[in-house]
């Protein structure tokens, strides 16, 4: 089939490379031109496992291209994805639908024909009648052009393999007899065929479907680490007692990691839109339970910088603290609410020089947060340090001998907010360590 995607960052780029593996033409459409030399170079502008080598295959083979054109978008197929971003609103937690519409009403006067448009983008429930509304308003082709709802569930670091072999396949639509659904289930067919499990419903289950499955995340995360709120102060292992949980097939143990708490372009965003659009529907008593998980997250950081006051002193002024981690999750180099940045610049406010390492997310955070420290090497990073701190989890940091490092910093003190270093071999090296949930 012939396909494009709208929108090539994280979401469409990644898209429109998995869909051109699985044998499809794709255009990928996007009005950022630097971006889109770069993807027709065969790279994407950010880093994501996997996604290079796609984009280089696909690029070369002539099956995949990008465009910043909406015209030539809207001549290329009569199957197209959107997957522009949806941010925030600056000073509220609703979603930016800016984007999407600004999407949708540019492609539309080029199609003349009946069409499917397929939304990935994440948005509030109620948002799929506006969008038809918008092509019957400005598409020639008007109510022949059928809106269909395709969330993604994408893990970033796991992004290619999410879209090739995802756990569910979720297909919405307005009418139960959808003649957009034959498209879709062409599109995906190999997936199809492949056993995924395919759900189809109307537009606002899906619609609801990415919110309500990242704030279930984030609640299952926040609770763990409520648990390690207790564990604190009664003495018990946060992580034994996550272990003893995951047994329970009601509960399982994935995806309820204790330490520092999540952060990214997603689950904050997510749960915050998915509680605001709760508040519009008059069902803000519902998600009561969703604002506390926000509140348990936002305590971890805190809890960081406290464990860091109590071994450096109140005043960390003169203070050299040095920070494991810039990305809020390995394999990335997105920061995007890191929660690493996040507790070094709140140390960097209070008067600590804080200097950060990260293997792939050092640009971003120099140009986020110019004022902190940077240095590439984790092993130099210490050198003169008062305090270390193990911020996010990349194996890098798991795989170097602490014995290397103890002579090198003025305290051989570490704070390890994700809870995976060896605490034996630490201690061993004659460090003084102390995890998130350990009594």
């Amino acid at each position: 089939m012939k396909m494009t995607v709208i929108g090539c960052g994280y979401l469409g780029a990644t898209h429109a490379a998995c869909v051109a593996e699985l044998g499809h033409e794709v255009l990928g459409m996007d009005s950022d031109i630097d971006k889109v030399h770069t993807l027709n170079t065969g790279k994407a502008p950010f880093f994501e496992r996997d996604l290079d080598d796609l984009l280089a295959k696909h690029t070369e083979s002539g099956r995949l291209k990008f465009t910043a054109s909406y015209g030539e978008a809207a001549d290329f197929t009569d199957l197209h994805f959107i997957g522009v971003g949806t941010p925030q609103q600056p000073g509220t937690d609703a979603y930016d639908l800016t984007h999407l519409f600004d999407a949708v009403t540019k492609l539309a006067p080029g199609l003349t024909t009946p069409a499917v448009i397929a939304v990935k983008s994440t948005v509030p429930v109620g948002t799929a009648p506006r969008v038809a509304e918008l092509l019957c308003e400005h598409a020639p082709a008007g109510d022949l052009i059928e809106v269909a709802w395709n969330p993604e569930f994408l893990r970033e670091s796991f992004a290619v393999e999410d879209t090739l072999r995802p756990d569910r396949l979720v297909l919405g639509f307005n009418t139960t007899h959808s003649w957009a659904e034959a498209i879709l289930r062409q599109a995906f067919a190999k997936i199809i065929e492949s056993g995924t499990p395919t759900l189809v419903a109307d537009w606002a289950t899906a619609e609801l479907a990415k919110g309500a499955a990242n704030s279930f995340l984030a609640t299952k995360i926040s609770f763990i680490n409520s648990m390690a709120e207790v564990c604190e102060k009664s003495g018990a292992n946060v992580a034994e007692l996550a272990d003893i949980l995951g047994q329970d097939i009601r509960i399982g143990r994935r995806g309820m990691r204790p330490g520092l708490g999540f952060g990214g372009g997603c689950l904050p965003k997510d749960l915050g839109g998915f509680i605001t659009r709760a508040d519009e529907l008059d069902a803000g008593e519902a998600v009561g339970m969703l604002r506390e998980v926000g509140a348990v997250n936002a305590r971890r950081r805190q809890r960081v910088i406290d464990l860091a006051r109590e071994e450096l002193g109140t005043d960390l002024r003169g203070k050299r603290i040095t920070v494991w981690g810039a990305a809020f999750k390995p394999e990335t180099d997105d920061i995007r609410d890191s929660p690493a940045l996040a507790v070094a610049q709140a140390l960097h406010d209070l008067g600590a020089t804080v200097t950060v390492t990260d293997p792939k997310a050092l640009d971003n955070a120099r140009k986020l947060h110019p004022e902190l420290d940077y240095v590439e090497d984790p092993i130099t990073a210490v050198d003169a340090a008062d305090l270390l701190l193990h911020l996010t989890e990349w194996p890098q940091f798991t795989h170097i001998d602490p014995k290397r490092l103890a002579t090198r910093t003025n305290s051989p003190k570490v704070i390890d907010a994700r809870g995976i270093l060896n605490t034996n071999q630490w201690r061993d090296a004659g460090w003084i360590i102390r995890s998130l949930g350990l009594g």
